[in-house]
């Protein structure tokens, strides 16, 4: 596998994976990603931050997409718990993860985690930070695996409510 950054030429594979993820999520009856987001535009503005990544399968093809930053995510500054750092410390956050149907179950998703916690490794950034919806028991059992800590409840800037997780990555 490989974690390249995205292109353009790529928006069109990663709204498949991203509408393969809606779909799940629905089948699931989960309500995460079933007002039309993430859409186009988001990934758009993703790629032109520099942000958007990819996972290419041995033979090139998209296999999975997530947005990965540095830059502090405005809804963490206020949390129903307590973060492991301190709210205004330097820590690297995971958004819009996606993996394609065929691929999932087979360490994608461990993956992404792994590569964006080298590059805060890297940036001598020693924190990850990560939500989810509620009823996404696969996300939060990956991030019980992994090893990141539940820290209490965040809110989206609509209102919606999200289980906030952080790790430290040693540096």
């Amino acid at each position: 596998m490989e974690f390249l950054k995205t292109k353009k030429k790529d928006l069109v594979p990663i709204m498949k994976v991203i509408a393969e993820a809606q779909a799940l999520l629905a089948s699931h009856e989960i309500d995460q990603w079933q007002n039309g987001y993430p859409n186009e535009s988001a990934i758009l503005e993703d790629l032109k931050n520099n942000e958007s990544y990819i996972v290419t399968s041995k033979d090139s093809t998209l296999i999975g997409t997530a947005m990965f930053t540095t830059k502090n995510e405005p809804t963490y500054k206020s949390i129903e718990g307590k973060w492991i750092t301190k709210v205004n410390a330097k820590y690297g956050v995971i958004h819009r993860m996606a993996i394609t149907n065929k691929s999932r179950n087979k360490g994608v998703a461990k993956f992404i985690f792994e590569q964006c916690e080298q590059q805060l490794f890297h940036q001598n950034i020693n924190s990850m930070r990560i939500d989810t919806h509620q009823d996404n028991f696969a996300m939060q059992s990956l991030l019980k695996k992994l090893k990141y800590l539940y820290c209490g409840v965040i809110y989206l800037d609509n209102g919606d409510k999200r289980l906030a997780y952080e790790k430290l990555i040693k540096i």
